[in-house]
């Protein structure tokens, strides 16, 4: 990890410093801010940018924000200012850091801050041959193109191949394609010199000199124009790179490694890919299964986010249910581990005591269920399904635990999956003349789904977000969790809500600043 330190900080600089190096960061030094937006300009870099809370922080992230430099920032200052914390964190600081400093807090929020966890956690024998397959070809140069569905942890695999490879001391660089606009993609890519273009106030270095003697990889190659697929055959074949504005070439040495969700032997067909850099970069392909290929990793990987979010959200340890493992196993998992972390972590926020039940299990892609199954990811007995159950009104309490095991939850739930091997379809795939599917289609189908017969989409959805939001106490960040939604999103619904005239939760103590 690079960690950049901004400011004098009158003498605490030197000990900090050596604190973060003995925690692994390699660490540099500048005393302003232009020398900071220097050195983040320059290929060098960093990680993570620690700065005097003396200095005009706010000026320093609005422009790392007009250079289009994302970087975590944590302000730093003498003794246990609070008033200046409170304007370091307006300004956008991710945290504020007192001093002098306390090894154990940098190391915590070093990790927190900047350090994400990119260890793969599997035990599936298809997940665990494409692990050593990538190790196999990690110590070459060669490029790799890693392909599978959303969601299933390419840029993982390719931290995996960077850390088992030759350069894994150097850097580490990823562009995400899709999430830069075709105009400034470019520029990330190969820099820029000052004036080349509106907005070039100083030279700035590409992705590809940030990565030299490193690893560059291009998230979602597939989405990425063609004419600029030309420039970046150009950069592969020659090892050498024009800067925008520059007329000297840039020589480089890069390892690259693509990633693509689509089929790109299709979009090569189909005239949306090169087909010579298709071939430039497909040295080596690496094939990440989905989770429904490797349904010996559900567990693991679910205890995994169970215990990550209960921590993070400081709570005790909790355990799953045979009965909401069950559920985990047996469902499609469209959107692959992402889908599953997002489920663990909604299922840390509802349950209740150590144990995480169905009821606290929220499947979601339920719009890829079938018609007429809108609530089908909400289990029946779950505290959002009925919000006002409670004496007058409130929400009830933990059920107790029956005497005798109870029925799973599973075959209750709506699922897209195919019919079991030797019964006939029923309503939701299951088999018709089972027990199962006669319980569901009595509890479900019966109950629930008859309820929402006559009401659109729309009402269900107000229902659904204003009754989860009256369980969480107006929490709006809570809910947007729960719900599965954006917090933007959930506003957005709330402010329509409040215009038609409807009785919104008010927000949460917490929240009140900021709603």
């Amino acid at each position: 990890m690079r960690l950049l330190i901004v400011g004098t900080l009158e003498g605490y600089i030197t000990a900090a410093g050596k604190i973060a190096m003995k925690r692994g960061a390699k660490v540099s030094h500048t005393d302003s801010i232009e020398g900071a937006l220097t050195a983040l300009r320059a290929a060098a870099g960093a990680d993570l940018v620690m700065i005097d809370v003396k200095l005009d922080i706010a000026t320093f992230i609005d422009s790392l924000k007009s250079e289009r430099i994302t970087i975590p920032v944590v302000a730093c200052g003498i003794g246990t200012d609070a008033a200046a914390a409170v304007r370091a964190i307006r300004a956008g600081a991710k945290e504020y850091l007192p001093l002098p400093p306390n090894a154990e807090l940098i190391a915590a929020v070093l990790e927190a801050v900047a350090e994400e966890s990119h260890s793969i956690v599997c035990s599936d024998p298809a997940m665990l041959a494409t692990l050593r397959l990538a190790e196999q070809v990690a110590p070459s140069d060669a490029s790799v193109m890693i392909t599978g569905e959303s969601g299933t942890g390419k840029e993982l695999m390719a931290r995996f191949i960077h850390r088992k490879s030759r350069r894994s001391g150097e850097p580490f660089v990823a562009v995400n394609c899709a999430a830069i606009p075709e105009n400034l993609l470019e520029s990330e890519l190969f820099g820029h010199e000052k004036g080349a273009f509106t907005g070039a106030v100083a030279r700035r270095l590409g992705k590809f000199e940030e990565a030299n003697n490193g690893t560059l990889l291009l998230d979602e190659l597939s989405e990425m124009h063609p004419r600029l697929q030309a420039k970046l055959l150009r950069a592969i074949q020659e090892k050498e790179i024009d800067r925008i504005g520059s007329s000297q070439p840039v020589k480089v040495n890069v390892r690259l490694i693509a990633t693509s969700n689509r089929n790109l032997e299709a979009e090569v067909r189909s005239g949306n890919f090169r087909e010579d850099l298709y071939f430039r970069l497909n040295v080596f392909s690496v094939a990440i299964p989905s989770l429904r290929e490797r349904p010996a990793d559900i567990p693991m990987i679910a205890e995994h986010f169970l215990k990550k979010y209960a921590e993070a959200n400081g709570l005790g340890d909790k355990r799953l249910t045979e009965d909401a493992m069950l559920m985990l196993k047996t469902h499609h998992w469209r959107g692959n581990v992402r889908e599953l972390e997002n489920t663990m972590h909604r299922a840390v926020l509802l349950s209740r005591g150590e144990e995480v039940g169905p009821e606290a299990i929220m499947l979601t892609s339920k719009m890829l269920a079938p018609e007429g199954s809108a609530q089908a990811s909400i289990p029946a007995d779950s505290p959002v399904a009925n919000p006002f159950a409670g004496p007058g009104g409130t929400v009830p309490a933990a059920a107790s635990q029956p005497s005798q095991p109870a029925q799973p939850a599973v075959p209750a739930l709506p699922t897209s999956y195919g019919p079991p091997k030797g019964g006939k379809p029923g309503p939701y795939g299951m088999a018709a003349n089972s027990s199962a599917a006669a319980a569901a289609n009595a509890g479900t189908s019966g109950a629930g789904l008859a309820a929402l017969i006559g009401r659109t989409v729309a009402d269900v959805e107000r229902d659904l977000i204003l009754e989860t939001l009256t369980h969480c106490l107006g929490n709006r960040t809570h809910a947007a969790n729960i719900l599965g939604i954006s917090i933007r999103t959930l506003r957005n619904k709330l402010k329509q809500y409040g215009d038609e005239g409807r009785s919104v939760p008010t927000p949460g103590n917490d929240e009140r600043a900021t709603a």
